[in-house]
């Protein structure tokens, strides 16, 4: 029998309900676990887009895996950090010299965009976070002095111009980064080299000393499949991606119908 020892969530479809807030149920669940079980959020979102979610989960005190793994908090400090360098964003600003889509650039809390158009707004009304505005060239030249890099790129456009980003950063750049496609509209950029999984990994061994058999793990995507895999046990909500839901555990109730709460008040 696994046990229970310390449970990762993933947030967008699978931790939050229909209207992108924790509902009641889930907030007393996880509240119900915390002192004994850590519970850790684990999300392709900045930090800053997590911390108001700790906070109502009353759970500030515990780490944070940011950018699909490309940055650890512990304390509010990076015990790890995987981020693109400005020569490739370069490449991708100079392949974008029309601005035909939109380039997002994140570091820890950090997120710029060119400017305030529609995908700026959309993403900071999903993620009640508020970027800043900043010339991608202007970005590019104040993290080379400062050797920083991206944790996260996000191309939002019209289908043919992000069809076109994808193929141009595929071609090139297929073995240093990993391109995840979540809508037409849409490419989330990260670094090869990180996962969740490997995250988990880095953090169990470090910080918890606890085995990757006593972990749970909730998600959706296919971004959650090696961690889903990994885990004692991995938990798929019943909208999560045909591929996810093959490789899960147990299937709980959908994220929106609180899933992850009915499966650790029946489990934990």
């Amino acid at each position: 029998m696994n046990s229970h020892r310390i449970v990762f969530s993933d947030i967008d479809g699978t931790l939050l309900n229909a209207k992108r807030e924790l509902s009641e149920f889930t907030i007393s669940e996880i509240k119900r676990i915390k002192d004994t079980i850590p519970v850790i959020l684990i999300s392709s979102r900045m930090p800053s887009a997590m911390t108001h979610l700790q906070e109502e989960l009353d759970i500030t005190h515990l780490p944070l895996i940011c950018y699909n793994g490309g940055l650890i908090l512990v304390e509010q400090k990076p015990i790890h950090s995987t981020f693109i360098t400005p020569d490739i964003i370069q490449e991708l600003h100079t392949f974008n010299k029309d601005n035909l889509f939109h380039i997002s650039l994140y570091h820890n809390d950090d997120w710029f965009v060119p400017q305030m158009d529609f995908w700026a707004n959309r993403e900071a009304q999903n993620t009640k976070v508020t970027p800043t505005v900043k010339s991608t060239k202007e970005v590019i030249d104040l993290w080379k002095t400062e050797s920083k890099g991206a944790h996260k790129i996000m191309c939002m456009g019209d289908e043919q111009y992000i069809d076109d980003a994808f193929n141009f950063l595929n071609t090139n750049y297929s073995d240093t980064l990993h391109l995840y496609r979540s809508k037409p509209t849409y490419i989330e950029i990260a670094h090869k080299s990180i996962s969740k999984l490997t995250a988990i990994e880095l953090l169990l061994n470090t910080h918890y000393e606890i085995s990757l058999s006593d972990a749970v793990a909730f998600g959706d995507n296919y971004n959650d499949i090696a961690m889903i895999k990994a885990v004692g046990i991995g938990v798929a909500v019943a909208n999560a991606k045909p591929e996810t839901l093959k490789i899960a555990d147990v299937v709980t109730l959908a994220g929106k119908e609180d899933g992850v709460a009915t499966y650790i008040k029946n489990n934990i």
